[in-house]
């Protein structure tokens, strides 16, 4: 009977090794849980730090947060480090594949950076309460009117308060192996606050992770920051063609360092 415990330990590197479909669901869990476990642990030094609600708070929960990616056997591969390196406010912009793409957002975050999130995340427990800590902005998808008067309110706080904020303008997850259609918020929000725009791109995680397949293996991501594009002058009539520009930028580099990925760790096989 003592020895009955030992079974699962013994089982669990068996199905490691020998189930994709186990190892797919073991690393989402443990990536959830560990999420959640960090965050409770962040929430009260937050607290002592800051008092509250804050957005230096995100220095820590960048800090927390890093080491992440090795428990999942990710590695990321940054260029073009020199185009955050920008003073004062500006939006960060990039494409959205999965809940994993907190791991590189975290990986290059820039310091006064907070983010632009659906409302339903402030009510995941602990990781709600730590992202509310850590200033980041929750909009309702489903209204538009209130997701844009909160757009209104944030150009005003990027500026009186020396912020960049970073948005996903295609607005939900999407691993089609391409770029969904941008929606507007992101665009007028730059251009009401006059602050340029920095895209940011994910390679595809289709080398890696195919969530439909139940497939998750080691992987490299490779993350391109973009120059910014300047809207000084710019109006809302502006916003269709900053928009186009962004995305047509951003999918010709999705493309070309998704391929990169490719060629060097092979695709996974559906």
């Amino acid at each position: 009977m003592d020895a009955l415990w030992m079974v699962p330990l013994l089982l669990i590197p068996l199905l490691m090794w020998t189930s994709t479909t186990f190892v797919f669901y073991f690393k989402k869990f443990f990536y959830v849980a560990w999420m959640m476990v960090l965050a409770m642990v962040t929430i009260p030094l937050c607290v002592l730090k800051s008092g509250g609600r804050d957005i230096e708070n995100m220095r820590i929960i960048r800090f927390m947060v890093r080491h992440v990616k090795y428990f999942l056997g990710l590695r990321f591969e940054v260029t073009g480090w020199e185009h955050l390196q920008t003073e004062g406010p500006y939006v960060i912009i990039s494409n959205h594949q999965s809940s994993l793409d907190v791991l590189g957002l975290m990986e290059i975050l820039p310091d006064r950076c907070t983010m632009i999130a659906k409302k339903e995340l402030i009510y995941a427990g602990t990781v709600g309460l730590i992202c509310w800590l850590g200033g980041i902005v929750f909009i309702n998808r489903k209204k538009t009117s209130d997701a844009k008067s909160v757009m209104a309110d944030a150009a005003k706080t990027m500026l009186d308060e020396q912020i960049r904020l970073w948005v996903f303008p295609e607005g939900t997850r999407n691993q089609k192996g391409d770029l969904l259609p941008f929606k507007k918020g992101a665009f007028h929000l730059a251009v009401q606050a006059q602050v340029p725009i920095i895209p940011v791109v994910f390679s595809s995680y289709s080398n890696f992770y195919l969530r439909k397949e139940k497939q998750f293996k080691s992987g490299t991501i490779r993350l391109k920051i973009l120059p910014k594009i300047e809207t000084k002058g710019m109006t809302s009539d502006d916003v269709s063609s900053l928009s186009d520009k962004s995305f047509d930028l951003m999918r010709a580099a999705f493309l070309k360092i998704s391929d990169s990925v490719t060629q060097s760790n092979g695709p996974l096989r559906h």
